[in-house]
């Protein structure tokens, strides 16, 4: 039995759809992948935080408060607690130790003890007249004829240290001290320095006051 040929008609459709088959796909590009899907939320972070700088190399160091204080440092006044004003004898001692650490011991004992009486005895005759006669270089006959401006029953040294003034044959006498003066007002924590000098001729010469300008 002989085959029937396909009708022209059929032929001619089959050949323009592989002729369009054909097209398709040399128009597509070679080797391309399908889209791969859209990356979670949760996977994008963290490809942001493993790419970022580290936080902790951004972050600026902070300093550290030292373990401890400096050594060589001198104590101070202000350091000091000091006894508010009008505390009365009770609080002279803590301004004594206050002077004494602001300020190291300098001078031999004998030195100091010798400068401490003069200093103490000149503080007193300056504010309250008594014993001016004993120092004439310093208190001078117009000086020594002036009312006292302090009342001899109210006044009272609270602190005193003697120290060198720059010098071997130099000396400062640092009071601090308390009064009521003529109108009737009491102050205490007044300060006075007396300097002192002594000849480099002889040795143990005493110590002799400088007047107060």
């Amino acid at each position: 039995m002989t085959a029937t040929a396909p009708p022209p008609r059929l032929l001619l459709v089959s050949t323009a759809l592989l002729a369009v088959a054909g097209i398709v796909l040399l128009g597509m590009p070679q080797g391309r992948q399908p889209p791969a899907p859209a990356a979670s939320p949760t996977a994008q972070a963290t490809a942001d935080l493993s790419s970022a700088p580290s936080a902790v190399a951004q972050k600026p160091a902070v300093a550290t408060a030292p373990s401890a204080t400096p050594t060589g440092s001198a104590p101070s006044v202000v350091e000091s607690a000091l006894p508010p004003h009008g505390e009365g004898v009770a609080g002279d001692w803590a301004i004594q130790r206050s002077l004494e650490a602001a300020w190291p011991a300098d001078l031999p004992a004998a030195d100091e003890r010798e400068l401490l009486t003069a200093g103490r005895a000149l503080l007193r005759a300056d504010a309250t007249g008594i014993g001016r006669a004993q120092w004439p270089a310093v208190f001078p006959a117009l000086r020594q004829g002036l009312a006292p401006a302090f009342a001899t029953a109210r006044f009272r040294i609270q602190a005193a240290i003697a120290r060198r003034d720059g010098g071997p044959d130099k000396a400062v006498v640092h009071l601090v001290w308390a009064g009521t003066d003529r109108g009737g007002t009491f102050t205490d924590g007044r300060i006075t320095d007396w300097h002192f000098t002594r000849s480099t001729l002889k040795e143990a010469a005493p110590w002799t006051p400088q007047p107060r300008i």
